[in-house]
């Protein structure tokens, strides 16, 4: 009689909506027990498949606690997508101050706590992955998006240099951005209610690099950065910077 194959088990941060809820429910459909950290419950198909545990960066302490209580002693796949952008784009000048530090909590010190919580269970796996959602704003930089394309060039800095730490054999790490925008309810809560989203691509649309990345342990893929297309497709930054979101300026003051 063989022994029972082990419990797969992810952790996707941010994992309620968008690009972070693609991957939570690639991963879930694999047959994986899939924890989703996040403000809101996962709603919607599939979201009964999902364990969620709520949390909430704008209150260090209370999202400190709810990731070191509810990470499994070991996870096989991790993944950061919680993320912050102003309700609309302006000039550096007039970003508040709480827009300002709700950009780098989220973005940047979430993923730190995140990275801190998960790495010991990540590498109890012999190797683990650690997939970060980025964004083309790491290499395109961009007008009136100042504190989104900070944090988000600090988050890609601070995988980087983590990953230089870290053995390959116990923990890999890979990050993954979409080649253009991405229909989410944070996206629709900044556009028009009469806004046609057909160009945008789908967070479904990374259930394909989910699925490879559970396959592989992100092993093939160590070290890279993946651009997503609106059809599955993926090829690393290196092959072609992905195309710019930023807006151009009619003038400048």
């Amino acid at each position: 009689m063989s022994a029972a194959r082990p419990v797969r088990r992810a952790v996707v941060v941010g994992g309620s909506t968008g690009i972070g809820r693609g991957v939570a429910d690639a991963w879930a459909a694999l047959g994986i027990e899939t924890h989703v950290f996040s403000r809101s419950r996962p709603a919607g198909d599939g979201g009964d498949r999902l364990v969620w545990h709520h949390l909430d960066f704008r209150d260090p302490e209370q999202a400190k606690e709810a990731l070191r209580a509810g990470i499994p002693e070991q996870v096989d796949l991790a993944c950061y997508s919680a993320v912050y952008f102003t309700a609309t784009r302006e000039p550096f000048t007039q970003v508040s101050e709480a827009d300002w530090l709700d950009q780098f909590a989220i973005n940047v010190h979430g993923l730190s706590w995140t990275l801190r919580a998960a790495l010991p269970a990540l590498r109890e796996a012999g190797p683990g992955l650690f997939l970060h959602i980025s964004s083309e704003v790491v290499y395109n930089a961009g007008p009136n998006r100042s504190g989104y394309a900070a944090t988000k060039a600090a988050a890609d800095s601070l995988i980087r240099s983590v990953s230089q730490e870290t053995d390959p054999a116990r923990t890999v790490f890979v990050q993954a951005l979409p080649s253009g925008m991405v229909d989410s309810p944070g996206i629709r809560a900044r556009r028009s209610a009469d806004f046609d989203y057909s160009g945008y691509m789908s967070p479904a649309s990374f259930a394909p690099l989910a699925a490879e990345l559970a396959r592989t342990r992100g092993v093939p893929y160590a070290g890279d950065a993946l651009v997503v297309d609106g059809e599955g497709v993926w090829s690393p930054v290196a092959d072609g910077l992905p195309v710019s979101q930023s807006r151009p300026l009619a003038g400048r003051s």
